[in-house]
């Protein structure tokens, strides 16, 4: 228990932001980077405590909605800061431009992190415990102290 006492545990905005478990904040969501053409894969379970993700079937049809906002706040934003820089109100393909620029620049953002918000505040089960996190630490000094 002394190790729970003294360990520094990784804030909950520094592993939603680096897409880590959030069971145990060490193993990763997805396979590759943001903005990577090669990979978009979400995996199915953690790498470190074996969470499997999919809470049931469709679990991350939830997601959509949240995405949806996402989408929403985005393309307000986007509106209103051309409108700023521009003055120009009156031409309808200038905001069509960039409403679908924004949302295809930022649809990686949002099919990431939509799910990431799904797991970590949206479902009590995922929960972080320190004891997960804690496993590898431990299983880490055991191997030092065999070597040594």
């Amino acid at each position: 228990m002394d190790n729970i006492e003294n360990t520094e545990f990784p804030k909950i905005g520094w592993s939603a932001w680096h897409c880590k478990c959030p069971r145990c904040r060490k193993g990763d969501l997805f396979a590759g980077p943001i903005f990577s053409f090669t990979s978009k894969k979400m995996y199915d379970n953690c790498s470190h405590c074996n969470l499997h993700f999919e809470k049931e079937p469709g679990y991350f049809y939830v997601a959509m909605f949240i995405s949806y906002a996402f989408v929403v706040a985005e393309l307000i934003t986007a509106c209103v800061g051309t409108y700023i820089i521009t003055g120009n109100d009156s031409s309808p393909w200038l905001y069509m431009g960039v409403a679908l620029a924004v949302t295809l620049l930022l649809s990686p953002f949002n099919y990431r992190y939509s799910r990431v918000v799904l797991l970590y505040w949206m479902t009590p089960a995922f929960k972080f415990k320190p004891s997960y996190f804690l496993r590898s630490v431990n299983n880490r000094e055991k191997s030092l102290t065999k070597t040594a």
